[in-house]
């Protein structure tokens, strides 16, 4: 599991192999939850979920683009972050700390 950030702002990613295929689950915040679904495979659109209003998959689609890129399988990415009344700076700051995460896969 890889982790960024503190209190509030701490975000998690864990991997799972499934085969030679990889499930990425986003989590933290005051209260993960799934907001969104994202699946990349090789040479193909990726299909985007999000659920009514929740803006998770943005964060989601690049963590399953860079694995799908990097080990050139299929790649599902699921999960939310979610603070309650985040403000800008505050939803920045989890974004920044997600793609901080992105760079360990």
């Amino acid at each position: 599991m890889i982790t960024s950030g503190e209190g509030k702002y701490r975000v998690w990613l864990e991997e799972k192999k499934i085969g030679d295929d990889r499930l990425y689950i986003l989590g933290g915040g005051e209260k993960t939850h799934i907001g969104g679904i994202v699946i990349c495979e090789p040479k193909k659109t990726p299909r985007v979920i999000r659920l009514e209003g929740h803006y998770d998959d943005i964060v989601l689609k690049s963590i399953a683009g860079k694995a799908c890129e990097k080990y050139c399988t299929t790649i599902v990415a699921i999960g939310g972050i979610h603070i309650e009344n985040a403000k800008k700076e505050e939803i920045d700051k989890i974004v920044k700390n997600c793609r901080s995460m992105i760079s360990c896969i």
